[in-house]
């Protein structure tokens, strides 16, 4: 079982955060953590990397209902969506899959939560053109 999906578009990177941001709205996701790996390996490292922004997605009535089930499950939120500039236009977009990330945890309530966000995110990087 893979522990992503993913799908490689010919936008900007820019564009491309902008499609699965909107990807992830119409799933019911919000983003509510935004980070810059590009930047921060620079200022850190003063490294040069390629653009690559990860989104914390989240959608409230399932991260509650989690959240309820199992107190610890916080340490796997927000669901990471990565956008990856690939190079010579092509863009990459990738999102956790959950059931393969929640594998550990021996919750069947749990399970069935992860199956449902599982859809969600499938059908986002499916909706992605």
């Amino acid at each position: 079982m893979e522990y992503y999906f993913t799908k490689t578009l010919n936008v900007s990177f820019e564009e491309a955060v902008q499609r699965a941001t909107s990807a992830l709205k119409e799933e019911g996701f919000g983003i509510i953590s935004e980070i810059n790996i590009h930047e921060k390996l620079k200022e850190k490292l003063d490294v040069d990397f390629k653009k690559y922004r990860i989104l914390g997605a989240c959608n409230p009535g399932y991260a509650y209902k989690a959240l309820t089930l199992e107190d610890k499950i916080g340490t796997m939120l927000p669901c990471n969506v990565v956008v990856i500039d690939q190079g010579n236009g092509a863009t990459e977009i990738t999102a956790v899959n959950p059931i393969a990330s929640m594998m550990a945890v021996q919750n069947k309530d749990l399970g069935l939560i992860a199956s449902e966000i599982t859809e969600k995110l499938q059908r986002m990087i499916n909706a992605l053109d």
